[in-house]
């Protein structure tokens, strides 16, 4: 790699485009088997998930399921017809419903 002189910020800390070149520089070194001992983050996505199958399992019109887990009809409609995914937190709540419908609803209750 070559050497690159880094500029400085006039607090004296590393500029925003030092940083950038440094993070580039560190994932070019990682992909290339180097510098093995920077930290990485390894985030867990849940597995896609048939929202129409789950629904169906607990038995549920669409308006019953939306209004009952807080879920917009609309975006369960999306789901179901293919035309958008559930993701982050709605993908995780939807694999929980899909195991553990009854400890959601026990949660989620007003009680």
């Amino acid at each position: 790699m070559r050497d690159v002189k880094r500029s400085t910020s006039k607090k004296g800390r590393p500029s925003v485009g030092s940083e950038i070149l440094q993070a580039l520089e560190n994932a070019v070194a990682y992909a290339k088997g180097h510098n093995r001992n920077v930290r990485t983050h390894v985030i867990y996505v849940p597995p896609p998930v048939d929202v129409k199958h789950v629904r169906r399992k607990l038995g549920m019109s669409q308006g019953d399921f939306a209004a009952r887990f807080g879920i917009s009809p609309a975006t369960l409609r999306n789901w179901e017809q293919g035309r958008r995914q559930p993701e982050g937190p709605a993908r995780a709540l939807l694999a929980i419903i899909d195991r553990e419908p009854k400890a959601v609803q026990r949660a989620l209750s007003s009680d």
